[in-house]
Parts: structure tokens; sequence; C-alpha cells
């Protein structure tokens, strides 16, 4: 009979420790439940910004489910990477890998439009971008000391900056309801404040699984108001049942391969903010989970497992995978460290992606419900950056390079004309505003003192207040 017990305090800090079945299962199924509808929200945004797959008698709504199965899909197996490891590639700790928003911001751009036939360049760019993230492996250990909190924080932070207001342009009722009456209306509202109010309320009134699964069991609850209210039908729901296999296999280079240099030169530069997101990652498991400092070769072996991950989900039509945040958080709250629990969860995300009634039925689930999850998810992206921030000194140093680095990404969110004149892919890398914001944080992370001196402390002191050596211009 199968040891159901959980284990010891020194057992469940050790990645190698196995707890009993009756345990591992549904520790795993919550760590999937944790990231299973971040895990596939990517897809619909970008079938949504390319203009495809929504409607169940829309022509191309099968390639939304295919996109969604393959989400499912290859996180499952890019997990197994990190679990299981083979050779170098993967950490041989519990990471959760699934699909990275860091990269929506290059590839909303690239389909914007343009329907199922963007996707062989976006496709071509992932896997391009998945081998030389895997590249990244060989050296990450060594650049570790240029990527200190202040700047995976601040990476981390920015990306979910970069996506709060596609959480607000669904909660109104979509990008495509943008100018029309029904947009913003109390309707569309009302689904995503549902998801919203049952989320915090599970979140902070409950314990346990229920607690963890707060953003999963508010998404339903939205569900069924939606039903209730009209914004969804039973019909519509089955019309899309019916319209999905039961099984399907994942096909190779199902939308072709092209190369552009857009999509590759964005998927690259991408790659690094990944890798940078994914050490930040790393050492929150081991200190959350072990009490220790990861060592170069668990953040090397992660390094690989996220770009030979995304290399072959793009293969079969799948988005980038990296290390999700919010499982990192959970191990820390569970306290257990067991790598074999997260292979039970990616076995458990294998079998969903390999079924695509699973994609059908997420299919269906209204923009307006999936904004009110979307809010909540992207605000515990930006959460999770300030969590790491909160491990810098704040001296006046790291307070200037922090406040540089945001106000240039973020300013170049907030109005992307500034740079209309620049060819169009670095101003896609330079819109993103995760790309500047890295860049700046890094090199003035590596050339500014540590200290600055007493004249020029003074001086800045001064300055701000008008008093001192210095003061402000016209004072």
């Amino acid at each position: 009979m199968a040891d159901t017990s959980i284990g010891t305090p020194a057992q469940l800090r050790d990645p190698n420790y196995t707890p009993g079945l009756g345990k591992a299962i549904p520790l795993g199924i919550q760590h999937v439940m944790a990231m299973f509808v971040s895990n596939v929200t990517p897809a619909i945004i970008v079938a949504g910004a390319a203009g495809f797959g929504f409607g169940s008698n829309s022509p191309d709504f099968p390639e939304l489910l295919y996109l969604i199965q393959m989400s499912m899909l290859f996180a499952g197996v890019a997990t197994l990477l990190q679990t299981i490891t083979v050779g170098p590639v993967g950490a041989a700790l519990p990471i959760v890998q699934g699909t990275s928003f860091a990269f929506l911001p290059i590839m909303i751009p690239l389909v914007a439009g343009k329907g199922v036939d963007a996707l062989a360049a976006l496709f071509g760019g992932v896997i391009i971008g998945g081998l030389f993230h895997a590249v990244l492996g060989l050296f990450i250990g060594k650049i570790r000391f240029a990527l200190p909190p202040l700047v995976t924080g601040l990476v981390v932070t920015m990306i979910g900056l970069a996506l709060v207001k596609v959480g607000i342009q669904y909660a109104a009722g979509g990008v495509p309801a943008i100018g029309t009456p029904e947009y913003g209306s109390l309707l569309n509202w009302s689904a995503a404040l549902v998801v919203i109010f049952v989320t915090l309320g599970l979140k902070f009134f409950t314990k346990g699984m229920i607690s963890i699964s707060a953003v999963l069991i508010g998404l339903i609850a939205g569900y069924v108001y939606a039903l209730a209210v009209g914004m969804l039908s039973f019909e519509a729901i089955a019309t899309s049942w019916e319209r999905s296999a039961a099984f399907a296999l994942p096909q190779p280079f199902k939308y072709g391969f092209e190369f552009s240099t857009a999509a590759i030169v964005g998927f690259c530069l991408m790659a690094f903010i990944s890798a940078i997101e994914t050490v930040g990652d790393v050492s929150g498991i081991t200190k959350g989970g072990a009490g220790r400092e990861a060592t170069d070769k668990e953040i090397e072996g992660a390094t690989y497992a996220d770009g030979f991950g995304s290399a072959l989900a793009g293969v079969f039509g799948g988005f980038p995978n990296t290390s999700f945040s919010q499982n990192v958080g959970l191990i820390a709250m569970t306290g257990v460290m067991s790598r074999h629990v997260v292979t039970c969860g990616a076995i458990f995300l294998i079998i969903c992606g390999l079924i695509p009634k699973v994609g059908g039925v997420i299919r269906t689930v209204p923009i307006e419900v999936l904004g009110g999850g979307v809010i909540v998810m992207f605000g515990m992206v930006v959460a999770a950056g300030i969590s790491m921030l909160s491990d810098v000194d704040w001296n006046r140093r790291n307070m200037v390079i922090f406040a540089i680095a945001l106000s240039v990404g973020l300013g170049l969110q907030l109005e992307p004309g500034a740079v209309q004149y620049l060819p169009d892919t670095l101003r896609i890398l330079m819109t993103s505003g995760l790309l500047p914001a890295a860049l700046i944080a890094i090199v003035l992370n590596l050339i500014l003192p540590e200290e600055l001196s007493d004249e020029a402390t003074e001086e800045v002191s001064g300055g701000l207040t008008g008093h001192g050596k210095g003061s402000l211009p016209g004072k």
C-alpha cells in the first residue's frame, strides 16, 4: 500500500523526495490549477489580436482550439524537462513551465489583424528564439552577477505592467468591441467583477486547495454568471464541444515555417529577458522551498529547459515557455520542494493537451469573464516583481537606476509614437518597454559606483529640497 504521509520538514526541502501518490497527485494538480488559466491565456490573446477563431461558426475556430491544446501539451513537456531532466537540460527542481506572458508585447504586433497567415513567421521566430534561449544556458551562470534582484524584479514588474491594459480591454468587451456602444457596458463589467470578487473572497477567506485555486474557481463563477444573464448560451457550448475532437496528436509545422527578421530578432532579444526572469524564479524556489541559494548548475539547466522546451513547442504550434512565477509562491506556501510532485502535474497537463475538447470548453469562456481573471493574473505578476524588489537595498544609487529604467520602459509603452521613425523591428522592441528597461538597469548597475560620494549625495539632496549646495533650476 502506498505511503500517503507528507513527510518530515527535512524531507520536504529535498527536491528528490517523493511523497506518497495520495499526496503527490493532488499537490501536482494544485500546481496545474494555479497556472492553468495563465497558461492558455496567451493563445487566446494572440488569436484575438490576429483576428481569428472566435465564434463556434468561425472557419478558423479549430485553429484557436489547436493553439490552446498546444499550450497545455508543451507546458507539460517543458515541465518534465525541468523535473526529470535530460542530460544537462533541466534544473531537477519543482519548476512549472508555462506559456510566457513576456513575449506577448512582441507577438501581438507581429500578428495584429493578419489572421492565421501570420503564424508561419511567428512560429519561425519561436523556434529560432528558443534555440537562442538554450544557448544562453552556456553562460547564464557566469553573468549571474549582473542580474541582481534589482534587475530581475524590475523585469517581472515590467512584464505585468506591459499587460494590464489587456485585462481592462477584455473586461470592457475586447478589442473588437472598441468604438461600439457595448464596449465598457455595465453588463460586460459585471461579468469581470464577479470573477474578481469571487477570486478575492476565496483567496482571503478560505484555505488549502480552494484558496490556491481561487482564480480558476472565480472564472467558473463568472462563466455561470455569463450563462445566467445570456452572455453565453448552452447551444454555443454544445456546438463547441461537438466541433472538438476527443483525441488529437500535435502536427509538426502545421502553420509552416517562415524567416522573419522582426520575429527572429524580437524573440531572441525577449529570450534574454525571459532568461532573467528564470534566474529570479529559480532563486525564489530554492530560497522559499529549501532555504538556500540556487547553484549555477540549476540556473543553467533551467535555462536550457526554457530554450529547448520553447523551440520544441514552436515546431508543433506552441508558444514560448518559461518558468511560472505564481508557482514559485505556491512552493513557499506549501513547503513542498519535491520535483516529483510537479512531475505529476506535468503529466496531467500533457493528458489535457491531447484532448481538444478541453480546449473547446475553454474557448467558450466569454472574453469579459476572462478579463476578470486576467486583471488578477497580470496584477499578480506585478506583485511578484515587487516582491523580488523587496530584497533590494534601496539606497540612492539603486533608486536612480530603478527610476530611469522604469521611466523609459513604461514611458515608451504609454507613448509608442515617440519612436515612430525607428525601423519596425527596433520600434516593436522599444515600445514593449521590457527590453529598454532591462538593458538600462543592467548597464547602469554595472557601471555606476556602489556608493555615491558624499558631495554627490549632498548635491542630489540639495537639488531636491532647494537647500544646500545645489538647488532646482530657477530657484
